[in-house]
């Protein structure tokens, strides 16, 4: 059984809300992040990445000057290698399982993001996550490495998706 368990699809189908749903019900000492919206006055201004444990960054907000950018967005690296690379390496050492929601064009702009995401995955611990669907040669890489399963999310297959995150899991964490 693969060790890695990332979940790709489009924008708004519920990869996120999948792996929170999996969480809740798998009672796992689980790490990590998750990518969040930053939102105002009903438009989507950013993006923010917070812990499992609870801290927070910004990881990209169109109020941001970067050379990093992606469309209207600038990239805060520093954030993220700060909050969440941090946040990777700890759970790689001390959780059973490494929580990274996502693996996108934005966290890809970090060496050091590229590099917890490698150990992880080249590591002894579980990893859920979410990987852009688009093609990137270093996530392209990610998506056929041998320890890795990807699965598809679209808005009508949920609680099938959950189904199988659940079995996985499952399998990982008891062994049946």
């Amino acid at each position: 059984m693969r060790k890695a368990y990332l979940l790709t699809g489009g924008p708004g189908v519920g990869k996120t809300t999948i792996i929170k749903r999996a969480l809740e019900k798998a009672q796992v000492a689980a790490g990590g992040f998750f990518t969040e919206e930053i939102r105002g006055g009903g438009v989507r201004q950013g993006f923010r990445i917070v812990t499992l444990e609870g801290d927070s960054a910004i990881l990209a907000h169109i109020d941001i000057r970067s050379p990093y950018r992606i469309s209207k967005y600038g990239v805060d690296i520093e954030g993220l290698d700060r909050v969440g690379v941090a946040a990777l390496r700890e759970a790689t050492r001390e959780r059973e399982l490494v929580v990274i929601d996502e693996i996108g064009k934005m966290e890809l702009f970090s060496p050091s993001f590229q590099l917890a995401v490698s150990d992880a995955i080249n590591g002894e611990k579980r990893i859920l996550g979410t990987i852009m669907r688009s093609s990137h040669p270093w996530a392209d890489e990610i998506k056929r490495h041998p320890n890795v399963v990807i699965s598809t999310v679209t808005r009508t297959n949920h609680s099938e998706v959950l189904k199988q995150v659940l079995d996985w899991l499952s399998f990982l964490i008891n062994g049946i």
